[in-house]
């Protein structure tokens, strides 16, 4: 029997299903946005919250509405959670009337309320391992732990954001580590994610309540909210650069879900404003870019392009003057033939790169980097996919590819030159400068090439205007978002640790997330082999978690999809947002040949994400009340249009 189980487990989710996986059936009985879904652990129950401030209890299996109540909320219901170890008896809801509620449903009562809240509560986070607490995340800045053991029933304050980010930040999803339930991952304003070490954050207090000079301070000794130590930041490392733009186009980047694979391995975020990402929680690598202090790398420390700090890979290596690839010109490292399917893999994207398809030619290559792993020409190739498509990221994730590629072969002249090219589109003006002298010493034939001098004039233009940005990342130092108002100041707790962030391993783009701030992103299948996010035009998107590749986007809502909770078991997802209903998909029957829900040109519902994406908010607006905007550029989004046109081989064509 538990091979049996173990089996099912292993196979409940398979390509095959996914790519038959269409509409079962709508459950009705709420009569407003339905904003949260959560399985029980066996799975034969759902619950749902909406802003009807109802929950409603369901049979998912057999499409059967089993309680509804009302949870005495005043405002939209945010989060819904079974209280582990319960009997699925105790339900907790948060809710925008900045009130947790605790309900047993054998009664169908409210046995608790806590008022402790200043603002919306947007998520409850729980943990087997400690069955009479629950944590809350709210927009007042707090994380409050409470535990219904205590006689008083009040919560108290595991995390103050403000003290952190200033008044201004909001708290907006939390997660719980299934595998070691310790770790408290917290999303907030900004791209920036927060893991949390509950335990040694509770021991911090304990000892500082028995230390017999706690209270006592004087001005250099100053009290840590929380110990060193009990905090890692992760961010995707173009983001903090990013910001002041997107900050003046009034686009907002906050973390809008965040959740563990099933091992507790992974940090999957759905960054709202932006992509999903996913963070290696074991293998972790600091950002390529410039979030870190020069004094961060010493000079002996450069391998192949790559700068080691404490075992960590970063990838950008700054010398006290800036910017520096490996010194000389390194011999030709002989490059590995690819067996014949994927040098035809390898073909085919290079076809598709011809025929400026450059979406097609990413997921061919990432197809072939996934089996070949150690192959320079196939991460060069890609990375020029990716700075003609010019999505959000894009520029960065070529960066990366690039940086790869010398790292395989120090003698990839292309990926060198490229590296150069993203170094300016992400306005690293001056290390592009540094970069390209380096690429022409390395390279003298290549030294008056016409994407040579084309890419010369960009930066010595650039460097001319001497915009304020260039003179920041000038600088070489940190990047240190400092507000000048006092209630939103940044603390200089916070810069140390934003400044030794981790970078993402994985991104995801496709769907679209600006509209809501409730928007999830999960991981489907036992071994978490795809990831799902909902979306601002109504659908939901599926990838392959490994190679990043879209594989299936199905129209889940009339408008917006904000929640994806897979089945824990069986392949078996539930998905809700805009509409009254909660959907449920499975994979359908082969003998069903039409599934009305599929959207099959995914390339063109990307395209027009990203447009969604950058386009003006009033825009936006009008999008979703149904008006055309033909303003809208119909090419790649979230990149600049005037790249050079008169670029050479040596970046033009893939190899």
């Amino acid at each position: 029997e538990r091979e049996a189980l173990g089996f099912q487990r292993h196979y409940h989710v398979t390509d095959p299903f996914i790519r038959r996986l269409g509409l079962e059936a709508e459950l009705q009985g709420h009569s407003g946005c339905v904003n949260c879904l959560e399985w029980n652990e066996k799975g034969d129950l759902l619950a749902s919250g909406s802003d009807d401030q109802h929950t409603i209890v369901w049979d998912p299996l057999h499409h059967k509405k089993l309680l509804s109540m009302h949870t005495g909320h005043t405002a939209n219901i945010f989060s819904v959670k079974f209280l582990p170890h319960s009997g699925d008896r105790i339900l907790i809801t948060g809710a925008a009337d900045s009130k947790v509620h605790v309900h047993d449903l054998t009664v169908k009562e409210t046995i608790h309320m806590f008022g402790d809240h200043t603002n919306r509560v947007k998520r409850i986070a729980t943990a087997p391992m400690w069955p009479n607490t629950f944590w809350s995340a709210a927009e007042d800045g707090l994380i409050r732990q409470y535990d219904l053991r205590e006689s008083s029933k009040r919560s108290e304050v595991l995390i103050d954001l403000t003290e952190y980010c200033g008044q201004l930040v909001e708290a907006k999803c939390l997660t719980v580590n299934p595998q070691d339930n310790n770790y408290l991952a917290v999303g907030a304003s900004g791209p920036f994610v927060r893991l949390y070490d509950i335990r040694m954050i509770h021991n911090h207090r304990k000892s500082m309540k028995q230390s017999p000079s706690a209270g006592v301070h004087t001005f250099c000794d100053r009290q840590k909210p929380l110990p060193d130590g009990a905090a890692q930041y992760y961010v995707a490392g173009h983001l903090p650069v990013k910001l002041p733009d997107y900050n003046n186009r009034l686009r907002v980047l906050v973390a809008t879900y965040v959740t563990f694979s099933p091992d507790g391995t992974e940090l999957l975020v759905n960054m709202g404003g932006e992509q999903v990402y996913l963070f290696d929680l074991t293998y972790k690598q600091r950002p390529y870019t410039f979030l870190l202090p020069k004094k961060c790398h010493a000079a002996g420390e450069v391998q192949n392009g790559k700068t080691s700090t404490n075992g960590v890979s970063n990838g950008l290596h700054l010398h006290s003057n800036g910017f520096r690839l490996p010194e000389g010109r390194a011999p030709a490292s002989p490059q590995v033939e690819l067996p014949p399917y994927l040098e035809q893999l390898k073909q085919q994207a290079n076809e598709a790169f011809a025929c400026q398809l450059w979406t097609q030619a990413i997921q061919l290559y990432s197809k072939a980097v996934q089996r070949a792993p150690n192959n320079a020409m196939l991460y060069g190739n890609r990375a020029a996919a990716y700075m003609k498509r010019k999505w959000d990221g894009d520029h960065y994730d070529a960066l990366r590819d690039c940086l790869k590629a010398i790292a395989l072969n120090p003698c990839h002249l292309k990926a060198h030159f490229r590296l150069a090219r993203c170094l300016f589109e992400l306005k690293y003006v001056a290390e592009a400068l540094e970069c390209l002298d380096d690429f022409k010493g390395k390279f003298p034939e290549q030294a008056h090439s016409s994407a040579c001098d084309a890419l010369d004039r960009d930066i010595n233009a650039a460097l001319f205007s001497k915009s304020e940005n260039a003179e920041e990342k000038k600088g070489g130092g940190p990047i240190r978002l400092r507000a000048t108002g006092r209630k939103d100041s940044i603390s200089e707790d916070e810069m140390v640790l934003r400044e030794r962030s981790y970078d993402y391993k994985f991104r995801y783009c496709g769907h679209c997330n600006t509209t809501t701030d409730i928007k999830e992103a999960n991981f489907f299948g036992s071994n978490a082999q795809y990831i799902v996010s909902g979306s601002d035009d109504g659908s939901f998107f599926i990838w392959e978690k490994e190679t990043t590749n879209l594989v299936r986007v199905l129209q889940g809502d009339e408008s917006i999809v904000n929640c994806l909770q897979p089945h824990p078991s069986y392949c078996f997802l539930a998905t809700s947002g805009i509409d009254p209903v909660v959907r449920l998909w499975n994979p359908r029957p082969e003998s069903e040949t039409l599934n009305g829900r599929v959207v099959v040109d995914m390339e063109g519902a990307s395209q027009a994400n990203q447009r969604r994406m950058n386009a003006d908010p009033l825009e936006v607006m009008l999008l979703n009340m149904g008006y055309r905007i033909t303003g809208l550029t119909s090419g790649g989004a979230g990149g600049s249009d005037d790249e050079d046109s008169s670029e050479g081989q040596v970046q033009c064509r893939p190899s």
